[in-house]
């Protein structure tokens, strides 16, 4: 966490994260009240705000989904606060209906700012989702920092702007911003004293007739371009007056194109950045457009800048003499992450300066000394509790003659997609029970192999819940299995409903799983321990054979989480050895293939199973599942 950001004092200059210079901009705008569920690449925004808020009277909350978080600021908002939401791109996916509405009713007198932190490459995501685009559409201001001065700096401008306009302004950043640490420097941390008050005369909807709302709304936005935008300190131009190609970008696509540029030697190349990116300010653009006929747009996942560019150049007399590269041509690759190489490579093939990059030699050495390095590949933690809830059901199915196939969806779990091809679907939070909600209803339809719905404790409370109900209500077949590692593991361990900790780690009400699936009508509930694969198999085996719908709550915590309390405690951790008089070697693998373990590993010498003591757990699941009982635990 950032102590040395979130507690020092105006004029110091700290290297922190993205995210942290989020969080202390939020500081110096005056914040009283941030919500959010956690996300990578955004999570530690509220992480750190949490550290202050007891001292300065912010309340901070790990809300159970994204909606919430945005409602329960925008409440915060409506009562004169200054509050802030935060998120992942998935999480603006959720949000979408909410935020529609409140950029055409108003959000009152307070101060709502929403920051996204998209996730290009989606390192930690499944999608590639641009926040700027759905910006747009919904309505609202959208501004894009290109370095981490200018992240801090940014928030308290666009609370000021929230409240001057009463629009929502919306704060976009990635994941290189987010997750890479820069010096910047810190200003002054006002003391709020605002009172929550609800203003009776606000009305709180956009009834009889939303156009009239839509239509102020776009005469709001259109004064925020003209007045705010066309003039804004916030974009930044480098280059000669006439440059021959004029490079357009956004967010870290500042740092890229300036490297590339320093790097070619390329003083004919202009760059304009754009922080204010809805709405666009035409003007600004079109000034910089007259003065090239070469434009370059270097931007992350869509050809967003592209898209609204093209079509104001559209208006101009010299329209037919621009020539435009981008996505669109092929010179910026349409996925993933942009980089100085993508820079590079567009800016010296459209200006024809001859580039010699890393040389062949070079590269072939670092190829082979990446391959000096320890294979890692995408498995379970040594000891982790869903690989043996998943190695349960693997064979629990196994016992059923192969019949059954998993739905899930984002999380730890997520892996089990590699667990033996277990887990057959991964679209969004909470769709995995939707799917098996459908699936099981499909027995009239020639369908017969049961459905096995898995989600995370995390999950559960963020949007599996109405699923549920509709399995009950539908009296659809389906074992609905939650993997509760008492945790929100994924992300950085944050608390949840379930764990009765609140964001500053105070003690909460606990929301116990089985008290809210007893309450939404489920009969057949079990809570069972992952490491008794017996039991474990056993019960699922019957969940998946019987006629009516049973939820399973395998209940473990997080393997991180017990490591992390053996080493505070001094507790040693159990260590385990094979017997190699009893391992069978070739005839099983059961260990080592089957359960997969990366503690169980395999011995080619001896042709026989090894226990790898620096990897593992002590979980001793191993032992249960060896058919020769030659897994024991070593004496100390």
């Amino acid at each position: 966490m950032g102590y040395d950001v979130m507690f020092g004092k105006a004029g110091d200059v700290v290297l922190g994260l993205g995210n942290e210079a989020i969080a202390r901009g939020a500081l110096e705008a005056g914040i009283q009240f941030a919500a959010a569920y956690p996300g990578t690449p955004s999570s530690e925004i509220l992480g750190n705000l949490a550290l202050v808020s007891k001292g300065l009277g912010i309340y901070t909350e790990w809300s159970t989904n994204e909606k919430v978080a945005f409602e329960v600021a925008t409440a915060a908002a409506w009562s004169g606060l200054r509050a802030l939401a935060s998120m992942k791109q998935n999480g603006l996916f959720v949000v979408l209906d909410s935020l529609i509405n409140v950029a055409f009713s108003g959000h009152g007198k307070g101060g709502l700012v929403l920051v996204v932190a998209d996730d290009p490459l989606a390192h930690s995501s499944t999608t590639e989702g641009d926040s700027r685009p759905l910006g747009n559409y919904s309505d609202v201001v959208v501004l894009e920092p290109f370095t981490h001065q200018q992240a801090k700096d940014i928030i308290p401008y666009a609370f000021d702007l929230s409240e001057k306009y009463g629009l929502v302004v919306l704060v976009r950043e990635t994941t290189r911003l987010a997750q890479s640490r820069a010096p910047f420097t810190l200003g002054e941390v006002p003391n709020p004293s605002r009172k929550a008050v609800f203003d009776h005369s606000i009305p709180l909807h956009n009834l009889p007739r939303p156009h009239i709302r839509h239509a102020e709304l776009h005469q709001r936005l259109e004064r925020i371009r003209k007045k705010e935008f066309e003039k804004s300190s916030w974009n930044r131009y480098v280059g000669p007056r006439n440059p021959s190609l004029l490079v357009i970008t956004s967010g870290t696509g500042w740092k890229y194109a300036n490297e590339a540029v320093q790097l070619l030697s390329a003083k004919d190349v202009g760059i304009l950045a754009l922080a204010t990116i809805s709405p666009l300010p035409h003007k600004l653009i079109l000034k910089h457009l007259k003065s090239a006929n070469k434009v370059l747009f270097l931007e992350e996942i869509d050809p967003y800048l592209e898209t609204q560019v093209r079509s104001l150049a559209a208006d101009l007399e010299k329209s037919d003499q621009f020539k435009f590269f981008g996505k669109f041509s092929g010179h910026i690759p349409s996925f993933g992450e942009c980089n100085i190489d993508h820079a590079i490579a567009a800016i010296s093939k459209i200006q024809g300066i001859k580039y010699k990059p890393v040389s062949r030699a070079y590269i072939a050495k670092a190829e082979d000394a990446a391959n000096l390095a320890p294979r890692r590949i995408l498995t379970f933690c040594p000891g982790c509790p869903h690989r043996a809830a998943y190695y349960s059901i693997h064979r629990a199915i196994k016992k059923n003659q192969g019949k059954g196939f998993v739905t899930g969806d984002i999380g730890c779990y997520s892996l089990g997609a590699f667990y033996h091809d277990i887990m057959r679907s991964q679209l969004s939070m909470g769709a995995g029970v939707g799917l098996a909600s459908g699936f099981g209803k499909l027995d009239q339809f020639g369908l017969d192999e049961p459905v096995i719905a898995v989600m995370g404790d995390s999950t559960f409370y963020h949007a599996c819940l109405p699923a549920l109900v509709n399995i009950v209500y539908t009296q659809s077949k389906v074992t609905s299995i939650i993997f509760d590692n008492e945790s929100t593991a994924m992300t950085g361990f944050q608390p949840h409903p379930g764990i009765g900790l609140a964001a500053t780690g105070e003690k909460i009400t606990t929301v116990p799983i089985e008290n809210l699936l007893k309450g939404i009508g489920f009969s057949e509930i079990s809570v069972i321990d992952p490491f008794d694969i017996e039991k474990s198999i056993d019960r699922i085996y019957k969940a998946i054979t019987a006629n009516i719908s049973h939820a399973i709550v395998f209940r473990r915590e997080c393997a991180l989480i017990t490591n992390r309390r053996r080493i505070k405690s001094g507790e040693p951790t159990p260590k385990y050895i094979v017997d190699k008089d009893k391992c069978i070697g070739e005839k099983c693998k059961i260990c080592s293939v089957q359960f997969n373990c990366p503690a169980c590993v395999w011995d080619s010498e001896t042709s026989m199973a090894k226990i790898d003591e620096v990897l593992c757990n002590g979980c001793g699941v191993c032992v249960q599942i060896c058919p020769a009982k030659a897994i024991t635990k070593a004496k100390r």
